[in-house]
């Protein structure tokens, strides 16, 4: 009887030990999903979005550039790959912690769960430009699709086109839309993170210009490129350009 009792707490304690060495290796192992993700100091080609303490974001293209107050969370994009079905899905870098290996860890987040993170902030703060409601609807002044305006083919008496790089949630490039929209000027916008062609575009537009992206909207008005919105800064390229 002795025997028998032995012999059944030896299977039962051989059926919980692997349940539980699987348990815990769940636990240690990275998120699949993101293990395609590296990211290091000397990372290129890629979008790195973070928060800052009012809850506005920005975006850098080297992980140097990234401030203290918003390495906890840095929002990953490659502008080069397409999200596939995955779109509502984001990579989420902590830049606080380095590996061994030179790499930070990456981990999977909800689209909507990252941007909780800024009204969290903004809810600490109060109202800030990137808080914003979302834009009244486009008028004939814009472009729809996000296809750039042939010049050529405008009409004699449009203002010049002006292309705003933004993404959707950046309340400063729908500022600059509004803004646009109250002047009569016409203009087209492209976002950064859904178009890779029009990421590469304002890369290029910035190293032409001598300019890095520090933040959202890249305004482009004729040539003239400006980095984040400014409405003096606007009209003083908007009057270069007439």
């Amino acid at each position: 009887m002795k025997r028998l009792v032995a012999c059944l707490i030896s299977l039962a304690i051989a059926g919980v030990a692997p349940a539980c060495k699987r348990s815990s290796g769940a636990t240690a192992t990275a998120d699949p999903e993101a293990a395609g993700v590296v990211l290091k100091d000397d990372s290129e080609g890629l979008l790195l979005t973070w928060i800052d303490d009012k809850g506005d974001f920005h975006v850098e293209t080297r992980v140097a550039d990234v401030p203290l107050m918003g390495r906890d969370s840095v929002r990953v994009v490659d502008p080069n790959k397409d999200e596939g079905t995955h779109a509502d899905r984001v990579f989420v870098a902590d830049l606080r912690t380095v590996r061994p290996d030179g790499t930070y860890p990456v981990r999977v987040m909800t689209r909507v769960d990252f941007e909780g993170l800024a009204l969290a902030r903004r809810e600490k703060t109060g109202p800030t430009l990137a808080s914003a409601g979302p834009p009244p609807p486009p008028t004939p002044s814009s472009t729809a699709g996000g296809a750039e305006t042939d010049p050529g083919t405008a009409h004699p008496s449009a203002r010049p086109v002006v292309i705003i790089y933004g993404a959707e949630w950046c309340g400063a490039c729908h500022e600059a839309a509004r803004y646009l929209r109250s002047k009569g000027i016409a203009y087209v916008e492209k976002d950064v993170e859904k178009d890779s062609g029009a990421a590469r575009e304002m890369q290029q537009k910035l190293a032409r210009s001598g300019q890095r992206s520090g933040s959202i909207p890249v305004i482009d008005v004729r040539g003239k490129v400006l980095v984040g919105f400014n409405a003096q800064e606007v009209d003083g390229a908007l009057g270069q350009a007439l």
